[in-house]
């Protein structure tokens, strides 16, 4: 059984839903968009995403790390990813949070991402994170989905006029 939705956060991005997949699949791409993460250890060996792939995301400020581990990829549509490890304690309180990231084509130039928390709450102490948490976890989140938007956005516009350049020498 999987644990209770908890929030959502989704953002628009102005590039075809391959570019949008593309982007999100290489893990070692998640510090030029993640505005928390410096590094990533590819523990798994494993630069693109697989079901079974973990990675560890060193956080600014250099004294935290998670771990986390890509449980299901359905492709172009979602991935689901599990928190089995990290220092902050989250991993203790919530043993069971999961994230599901889904792609959506909303049209041939338009993709919507959409972040999915889902967490039971069982203790004391992890409700009371919940409460006190949940609003700062979707900011960041959203911090997060913003900065892929501009990293994705910006590339498809910069690769989009090299090829016009490229066309218009031939």
């Amino acid at each position: 059984m999987n644990p209770p939705f908890q929030s959502k956060q989704t953002v628009l991005i102005n590039a075809p839903l391959k570019v949008v997949w593309d982007f999100n699949m290489d893990l070692t791409r998640i510090p030029d968009f993640h505005p928390r993460v410096v590094k990533v250890d590819l523990l798994s060996g494993k630069r693109y995403r697989e079901a079974g792939a973990s990675y560890q995301c060193h956080v600014v400020g250099g004294r935290h790390v998670c771990t986390e581990k890509d449980v299901e990829i359905v492709p172009m549509e979602k991935i689901v990813t599990i928190l089995p490890e990290d220092t902050f304690g989250i991993s203790k309180m919530l043993p069971d949070y999961r994230v599901e990231t889904t792609f959506q084509k909303i049209d041939e130039h338009t993709t919507e991402i959409a972040i999915n928390h889902y967490y039971t709450t069982a203790s004391l102490k992890a409700r009371l994170f919940n409460f006190l948490g949940k609003t700062k976890i979707a900011r960041q989140t959203e911090a997060t989905l913003r900065s892929a938007k501009n990293q994705i956005e910006c590339e498809a516009s910069s690769a989009a006029a090299f090829s016009r350049s490229r066309n218009a020498e031939n």
